[in-house]
């Protein structure tokens, strides 16, 4: 995907393409805003349209079964196996209370799979110097024939904006993939994320990838 076609940091997908957000009141919680991300609306890309759908695990736990299980993916999920140990990962997220699962969809076709958290309520906030309210992305490309083409960042930068444009107290969005995850770190950086430092987590060492809310954004706060 040609850099041309991302927004700068100051210079939000929204105002390109076509994005619709939902205006009813945010639901209270601790995970607020990011349990509404399905109700968001689409967003016309050069890639197609894209929209979040909520994790239905009787509906999708085979598609991302498959996924886990692709060798590029399981070095870093490390979920391959059989179904249950997915379905297990998925009741986890549900129960967190905290963490939202989500499928990402180009024209309705599934091609990747978001966790968006309340990264100040995980257990990450031990381990970095955490703010009220910041918001924690964990990323998977699924089909192979999408990955190396710059979708990930294309859609990290989009996700990052609604979740900036959604939730008006997350002056952050974090990420923390592991360092040996050189693709990873990369895309993150085009998205507009910088590293902040490395982190040493119980699973991995990780890096610190910020992406502050700009001051044009904080302008358009409600």
């Amino acid at each position: 995907m040609s850099p041309s076609f991302l927004s700068s940091p100051e210079t939000p997908l929204a105002e390109a393409e076509t994005l619709r957000l939902n205006t009813r009141r945010p639901r209270t919680g601790p995970t607020g805003p990011l349990t509404e991300a399905a109700r968001w609306g689409a967003l016309t890309l050069p890639v197609g349209r894209f929209s979040l759908h909520e994790v239905n695990p009787k509906r999708d736990l085979p598609l991302l079964h498959a996924w886990m299980n692709d060798p590029v993916t399981a070095r870093w999920w490390e979920l391959a196996g059989d179904e249950e140990l997915v379905r297990r990962h998925l009741a986890t997220q549900a129960v967190r209370g905290h963490s939202n699962a989500y499928l990402g969809c180009l024209d309705d076709e599934p091609v990747s799979y978001w966790e968006l958290y309340r990264a100040d309520l995980d257990d990450l906030a031990r381990h970095y110097p955490a703010r009220p309210h910041d918001v924690g992305i964990h990323l998977l490309i699924g089909p192979a024939g999408a990955r190396g083409r710059g979708i990930g960042s294309l859609l990290l930068r989009a996700v990052t904006e609604l979740v900036l444009r959604a939730a008006p107290d997350t002056m952050r969005v974090v990420a923390e993939p592991d360092v040996r995850n050189e693709a990873s770190v990369r895309a993150f950086e085009r998205a507009g994320f910088r590293r902040q430092g490395d982190v040493l987590l119980p699973d991995k060492t990780a890096a610190l990838m910020v992406r502050p809310r700009t001051v044009r954004e904080s302008g358009a706060r409600p």
